[in-house]
């Protein structure tokens, strides 16, 4: 199985996440509370961070706990706790799904520490609220749901809330959140579960790194060597070179967002091949690119009289992307299936590129970046040499039988362009690591989510460009330097 040795852990089975659990505390009360406050604390700042992204938590925020008896009722109390301490004037109501007596031992600890901070019970929750916490059940609920339990969480569901999280699991996967946050360990039924919204992974030290798994979830630390020193003596040719090839007439943006995306990826050098009405205009905006005038079509798309201008070149290349807005025209696609099939350095394709007879030619390594329509079109087509990036709300990247989940990103990404910068990201990557194309792929899908988690909390979700992106780029590596 091909793995990095860093940026991801592995997805696990119930079972499995039961046995870390007892392996880590054993049951042993004064092990567990330190790690309860962790992930309390966690998810408090976890979702003042996605609170940004509708506008942040107001000055005085009424919070509703939804508390079952266990661990996730008491993580979800500290939470509370956590959260009062940033905002004194946080309200917390608190709902006891089996009463208040029915509390185990360290959850008990954790509501009369809310209650001397001022948190309240109540028997049914009432109006608006600006948070609700559902702590009810983790990933040991077992079936049936418990009819007032579930009388409960239709009428949280109906309520006017801005925001809804889960600790863990979405209780009974009935509770409707905008974002789950797992604490510790992310459990196999939260992958897909459709009542999880976002996912946040949270992590608590219970990996160090080296777990073997069939399905991983992607971390930050992928990123971490991108925040370190460069050396002093290299120059541009040291950091690669990506030649990307891309554009037509009708599509003239995407080739333009593919470069920009690139130039921002620390990539050393940048050559462009488009259609040649393009060019001067492209320069213009991005200068710091090699842009090469390729023969049009008719249509306006790339025509095969101009592949000596890359066969020319090509030498100086370490990656090759291809696809971004190329058009569907016979002759353009004909010309990118030759150059697949003689390609010599590893490439991305995307986008028109992303054909059964162009994706399957030559011998090269290759990075797939299709989103679901894509997908289905290449799906039996694939080759050995690939790693495949499938697009979509969770983005899996996939190779030789390892799934790699992001949970970063989100709705602001549903917008035309995103899978353009992203092509152009990893390409910039991949040419500063031509033999790893998987970490390429990881690196260019967590860099990408990252800065669009920033840009939300930013500007929000709604009146934003797909380029804005571009400028979080730089903000997600110092916020990893501050973490470190």
């Amino acid at each position: 199985m091909s793995t990095f040795p860093t940026g991801s852990v592995p997805v696990l089975a119930c079972d499995e996440a039961r046995a870390i659990e007892d392996r880590l505390f054993g049951g042993d009360e004064t092990r567990e509370w330190p790690a309860m406050q962790r992930a309390g604390r966690a998810i408090a700042a976890a979702v003042q961070r996605d609170f940004l992204e509708i506008g942040g938590l107001p000055g005085a925020p009424r919070v509703l706990v939804l508390s079952g008896k266990g661990h996730n009722g008491g993580d979800a109390l500290i939470a509370a706790s956590a959260l009062r301490e940033v905002h004194p004037n946080l309200r917390v109501e608190v709902l006891f799904a089996f009463g208040e007596r029915a509390l185990r031992p360290l959850a008990q600890r954790a509501w009369r520490e809310l209650a001397q901070a001022g948190g309240t019970h109540v028997s049914a929750p009432t109006g608006h609220y600006d948070l609700c916490l559902d702590g009810v059940f983790g990933f040991q609920f077992r079936p049936p749901l418990e009819s007032h339990v579930a009388e409960l969480i239709a009428t949280v569901n109906e309520l006017p809330i801005r925001l809804r999280a889960a600790v863990d699991l979405p209780s009974a996967n009935v509770f409707h959140a905008d974002f789950t946050y797992a604490t510790g360990c992310v459990k196999m039924p939260i992958v897909d579960a459709p009542q999880a919204g976002r996912v946040r992974y949270l992590a608590l030290g219970f990996f160090d790194g080296n777990e073997p798994g069939a399905e991983r979830v992607l971390t930050r630390d992928v990123l971490a060597p991108l925040t370190a020193l460069r050396p002093a003596q290299g120059d541009k040719r040291t950091y690669g070179h990506v030649f990307i090839i891309a554009g037509s007439r009708n599509f003239p943006g995407a080739a333009l967002m593919t470069v920009r995306a690139a130039l921002r990826s620390g990539v050393g050098l940048v050559t462009a091949f488009v259609p040649e009405s393009l060019v001067a205009a492209f320069a213009s905006v991005a200068p710091e690119a090699m842009w090469v005038s390729w023969p049009e079509t008719p249509g306006g798309g790339l025509a095969l009289e101009g592949r000596q201008l890359l066969s020319e070149k090509l030498p100086r290349a370490t990656a090759l992307v291809i696809g971004p807005g190329l058009g569907r025209e016979k002759e353009t696609l004909a010309l990118a299936g030759e150059i697949v099939r003689s390609a010599t350095v590893p490439l991305v394709i995307d986008a028109d590129a992303l054909q059964p007879e162009i994706v399957r030619a030559g011998d090269a390594p290759r990075v797939l970046t299709p989103h679901a329509g894509e997908f289905a079109r290449i799906d039996g087509a694939l080759p050995k040499n690939v790693v495949l990036v499938r697009k979509g709300p969770v983005t899996r990247i996939v190779r030789d039988g390892v799934s790699y989940h992001s949970f970063f990103g989100g709705p602001v990404l549903a917008r035309g362009g995103s899978g353009d910068l992203l092509a152009g990201l990893i390409g910039g990557l991949l040419a500063q690591t031509p033999g790893e194309p998987l970490l390429a792929a990881a690196r260019g899908v967590v860099w990408h989510g990252l800065a669009a988690d920033a840009l939300a909390r930013a500007h929000g979700q709604v009146a934003v460009q797909t380029t804005q992106l571009l400028d979080f780029l730089p903000v997600v590596l110092r916020e990893l330097v501050n973490e470190q």
